[in-house]
């Protein structure tokens, strides 16, 4: 029970820590994670590049290879960028192994001391996120401390030498080293536990290398049940991922497992914790070598396991993905195409709703109402992804982000109640043959034209965060007050004179009360756009003091 503890307790902390460090480190590389994604070409030599780079950052090949789904799943990426990026994964999940077989372990308690103490003394965001590094990678040496001491006692318990002997029957190290990687959902934490055994004396080489091959098959598993609700081309992109480990372990198996045993012990003639490793590092290096000029080919296998194309579906959220939010600043950019999306949803609702009112025509009314299911629909979706982002480790310039997106959100919704209002005044109309004068017809199509020009420019302010065109609609709101007043007081005057009929009169008020609150929202959408490039302006000049001191 002791070792059972001691055990699970170090590997809590291996995770812990190297799950920390990861964090650390991505927030240490901020934007720049986002850059070296955007880096990504239609070379699939720089996918490979890049895969291994962001495993490296973000410590974990299986949290590169969700992202990759979520990518796909979002069109971010195509499959011929993704199987590179999964190839570079694997390259990059071997860094850990490296990294723990320096045997740090007893330095570990004065390499978290360090961090904290880095931590404590820094007033700057930056140092803290690099001491968090320090202090990830302190905690993380310290579980292998506490694995190691827990096993040392099965070093004289002849029940688990005689189950470890079981491993130098190849197929039974593949399942266990799969076994494993699928529970603890970490190819990583796998290999640190593989090295806290051999560490111990329990294992050679030869019985760890079929483990390794294993674990790369479990890391698949992660991959393969977040893609579970992804659309098919994302489901490729995980199929791809198992295919290549799956095609890589048996080339291994059959023909290479030998000879690359014999290089390692040349590189690394001792040093059980380095052999390993270094067989983890070559196994991954050497199969992307060999199935890199194959890689079309995954593609079409992909294709052929996962048959037929998504239809387009209208109204759907298409650039979000919950597996961005590992990757939040690509998730905001991601939720802002979603939200323009949205707002041209809205625009399409408010123009079929002047053409409905205007006109008399029953059928685009009820065409607003079918577009406004579906904005409420995109809004509750959009609400609920920020949310989850915004409980990520995020930097204050993303939380404004977030909290901007939220209101522009809000906002933009509201243009579609105005619409659906506009709408419902419409189908009063027809249900009671009410129609409008042309001088009326004329005033509404006047006030409908400036609040749409408003509204397509507060979209524009948002997508471009263009300081010049928010303060264009900040300008025309005036205007589209005065038009509101004018033309309330032109149809008081024309009802007083008979010229409209009493229920055109409600209607007609309703409806220039609908237009003139579309103007109010569009200019908040400006004006945050406005605050929002304010407050980055005056961070940059913040950044550039901190960077002069």
């Amino acid at each position: 029970m002791e070792i059972a503890i001691g055990v699970i307790g170090g590997l809590s902390l291996f995770i812990f820590g190297m799950n920390y460090m990861g964090i650390a480190l991505q927030k240490t590389a901020g934007s720049k994670l986002k850059q070296i994604l955007a880096a990504l070409t239609n070379k699939r030599i720089m996918g490979v590049f890049v895969g291994a780079v962001v495993t490296m950052i973000v410590q974990s090949s299986s949290a590169t290879t969700v992202m990759t789904v979520g990518f796909v799943n979002a069109g971010l990426m195509n499959l011929n960028q993704a199987i590179g990026v999964i190839m570079g994964a694997n390259i990059g999940t071997t860094v850990t192994a490296q990294l723990v077989a320096f045997k740090l372990t007893e330095a570990a308690p004065l390499i978290i001391g360090a961090g904290m103490a880095l931590y404590l003394i820094s007033k700057k965001k930056k140092r803290k996120d690099l001491a968090e590094i320090f202090i990830g990678f302190g905690i993380l040496f310290l579980g292998m401390a506490l694995m190691k001491e827990a096993i040392e006692p099965l070093e004289e318990s002849q029940i688990f030498i005689d189950i470890i002997s079981n491993f130098k029957n190849p197929l039974i190290g593949i399942l266990a080293g799969f076994g494993i990687t699928a529970l603890l959902q970490s190819s990583s934490a796998t290999t640190g536990l593989l090295l806290a055994v051999a560490g111990s004396g329990l294992i050679t080489v030869e019985m760890a290398f079929p483990i390794v091959f294993g674990q790369n098959i479990g890391t698949c598993v992660t991959a393969m049940i977040s893609s579970i609700g992804a659309n098919k081309t994302a489901r490729r992109a995980a199929v791809m991922h198992l295919l290549f480990n799956l095609i890589g372990t048996a080339i291994f198996l059959v023909l290479l497992r030998k000879p690359v045993e014999t290089l390692v012990f040349m590189i690394t003639p001792t040093g059980i914790e380095r052999q390993i490793a270094n067989a983890h590092t070559l196994f991954n290096i050497i199969n992307v070598a060999i199935m890199y000029p194959f890689a079309n080919q995954i593609v079409k296998a992909s294709k052929k396991i996962i048959r037929g194309e998504d239809l387009p579906k209208v109204g759907q959220l298409k650039y979000i993905d919950n597996r961005l939010i590992a990757t939040p600043s690509i998730a905001l950019t991601q939720a802002s195409k979603e939200v323009l999306s949205m707002g041209k949803l809205v625009e399409k609702q408010f123009v079929t709703a002047q053409d409905a009112l205007i006109n008399g025509d029953e059928s685009l009314a009820l065409e607003v109402f079918d577009i406004e299911k579906r904005v409420n629909d995109l809004n509750r979706g959009i609400l609920e992804f920020l949310v989850k982002v915004n409980k990520a480790s995020l930097t204050n310039a993303e939380k404004d982000i977030v909290s901007t997106i939220m209101n522009v959100i809000n906002d933009i919704e509201r243009v579609g109640d105005h619409a659906d209002n506009i709408g419902e005044l419409a189908i009063y109309n027809v249900e009671n043959e009410v129609t409008f004068s042309e001088k009326a017809k004329n005033e509404l199509k006047e006030m409908f034209d400036l609040a749409h020009d408003m509204y397509k420019t507060s979209l524009l302010s948002f997508k471009t965060a263009n300081y010049e065109i928010g303060l264009e609609v900040l300008k025309k709101e005036s205007t589209l007050n005065k038009m509101e007043k004018e033309h309330r007081s032109n149809h008081i005057d024309r009802l007083n004179d008979n010229i409209c009929l009493p229920q055109s009169g409600i209607i007609f008020l309703d409806c220039i009360s609908n237009l003139e609150r579309v103007g109010d929202h569009s200019t908040n959408i400006a004006q945050l756009i406005i605050n929002v490039v304010n407050k980055m302006n005056y961070s940059d000049l913040e950044e550039l003091r901190e960077s002069e001191e």
